[in-house]
């Protein structure tokens, strides 16, 4: 019996980012999975821990709503996008990504105070690394571990435990 694969697409990054002047952190993943494409909106698969972990590290309720998500991150002085902007990738599988291409940086960071770039995973890390994109930023990338539900390794307590550092930049 062969195993269904999904088709590799071309994608282009469906939603803008999140963030007004009052930003001061800067969360990048790699690209929408499938099920955040469909709810057009940031971490939409129900077994991301991202909602609930940066709530947790930011002493708030998880936010249930794309409304109540939207003021959450910019009460808290959280900006929230993807550093790919386009690429091919199989469904939501980041180790499918090919042909990545990054995101513009330059309108966010200008119209922002962000002094923080954190990667939710290696990925984003990779490709923000990969592309020098600090050479443009001029802010190097932390490295944080993923919040997806493949990140079996990290429990929400463990990925509290690193997840807290983003709570002293944004307050601070």
């Amino acid at each position: 019996m062969k195993k269904k694969t999904a088709m590799m697409t071309e994608q282009i990054h469906p939603f803008a980012p999140i963030y007004d002047k009052y930003s001061k952190v800067l969360i990048l993943g790699s690209f929408p999975s499938v099920k955040s494409r469909e709810t057009a909106f940031y971490y939409g698969h129900p077994s991301n821990r991202f909602w609930k972990v940066t709530a947790a590290v930011m002493g708030c309720a998880v936010p249930e709503t794309a409304e109540e998500k939207k003021a959450f991150l910019l009460q808290n002085g959280i900006a929230v996008w993807d550093v790919i902007r386009s690429c091919k990738i199989e469904g939501s599988s980041d180790s499918s990504i090919k042909d990545a291409v990054p995101n513009d940086f330059g309108e966010i960071l200008r119209h922002s105070s962000i002094t923080h770039i954190f990667a939710n995973g290696a990925l984003a890390a990779k490709i923000y690394n990969d592309h020098k994109i600090s050479r443009v930023t001029g802010i190097e990338i932390i490295t944080l571990p993923s919040t997806s539900p493949a990140n079996a390794a990290y429990n929400v307590e463990r990925l509290c435990e690193h997840w807290r550092q983003i709570a002293e930049y944004c307050k601070g």
